[in-house]
């Protein structure tokens, strides 16, 4: 549920109407309208790093140019011996202070919902751990890394990354600038929990819920250019461009109820960022032609759960959704992959 305050925000970022519909052209009043955002990120990351012992400096630190900082992964990543390969600094070598203030800095990249949802997918860790038994993975919540590449300060590019199992946040920062937040992804194993103390929740419901409801509303037309019956393949990890995919249904095809429903479907993504920040970055992915976006969708329901991909795309931003898994417990379509990305290039580099 995206909440009344950012609707709110979205009405006075300036947008705009166009033949019946609401661009997304946020009204940006100043250069430094995300500094608040960057000041922030560069102050806890400054926190985090004053604390770090040598040993713990050597794996938490970067330089800019490390090619490490372009290379993200969702996945478990550990050797046969369950040792981690994923580089940074594990939670789990951590004091309880920095703990906090690695979390300080997750703080300081997302809203408030934002958190919210990374707190969650960390807590799943312990709910796949109970439900896997025996299960070949390493499941914790201190298994998520820190990973910074370069050293802020005014005028110098440099960058962030919070990351672990179904996690990826990265960052790149120039000046009083947050230049980059892509690629962004967060992943829910299970979807819904269906057993224990957390039976009920639904860490990742804005990432189903719009796009059911845009759906359940195409006509028999619409859905004949928007759908397939083949499901999209896996997100792409560990590289900086994303894959280019043909065009669906275009939002110019939509009637008014349902071009509102795929603004709220990219506030879902865009909404996981800080707002000065979040503001921005919609206005400059998405663009202010939304005629150009176009919504895509696979769903197979001769599989057991139904399970069903969509994708959502633009001038210069890519948003792709997966739930075509089983969980952890083997209840089928019940596990949840979502990525938003620069489509011209992520971590800044354009393409």
């Amino acid at each position: 549920m995206v909440s009344s305050s950012h609707n709110k925000l979205w009405i006075k970022t300036g947008l705009v109407f166009c033949t019946g519909f609401v661009l997304i052209a946020a009204y940006i009043s100043n250069a430094d309208t995300n500094l608040q955002t960057a000041g922030a990120m560069a102050k806890a990351v400054d926190e985090f790093s004053a604390t770090l012992s040598a040993d713990q400096k050597k794996k938490a630190l970067f330089t800019f140019e490390d090619s490490e900082r372009t290379n993200w992964n969702f996945v478990p990543l550990q050797d046969k011996a369950k040792n981690p390969t994923r580089k940074g600094l594990r939670m789990e070598e951590m004091s309880v202070e920095q703990k906090q203030l690695a979390l300080s800095m997750v703080q300081a990249g997302t809203s408030k919902e934002g958190y919210s949802r990374v707190r969650g997918i960390m807590g799943l860790e312990q709910v796949l751990k109970e439900n896997e038994k025996n299960g070949t993975n390493v499941r914790s919540s201190d298994w998520y890394f820190v990973s910074v590449f370069g050293t802020p300060g005014a005028g110098k590019k440099w960058g962030w990354r919070f990351e672990g199992h179904h996690l990826s946040l990265n960052f790149v920062i120039e000046g009083n600038k947050v230049v980059s937040a892509t690629p962004s992804f967060f992943g829910a194993n299970p979807a819904l929990v269906l057993n224990g103390g957390k039976k009920g929740l639904r860490t990742l419901p804005e990432t189903e819920d719009f796009a059911k409801k845009l759906i359940a509303s195409l006509s028999d037309d619409q859905k004949k250019v928007a759908f397939t019956d083949k499901l999209f393949a896996e997100i792409e990890q560990g590289k900086s461009l994303a894959p280019t995919f043909s065009k669906g249904l275009e939002s110019g095809a939509l009637n008014p109820e349902q071009k509102k429903i795929v603004q709220e479907m990219i506030r879902a993504y865009s909404n996981r960022f800080p707002q000065d920040f979040a503001e921005k970055e919609a206005a400059r992915l998405v663009g202010s032609d939304f005629a150009k976006i176009d919504f895509s969708y696979a769903l197979d329901k001769s599989k057991p759960g139904d399970p069903y991909t969509y994708r959502l795309q633009g001038p210069d931003f890519l948003i792709e959704f997966l739930n075509m898994q089983a969980d952890a417990s083997g209840n089928p379509a019940n596990h949840i992959h979502s990525a938003w990305r620069a489509s011209k290039g992520d971590f800044g580099n354009r393409n």
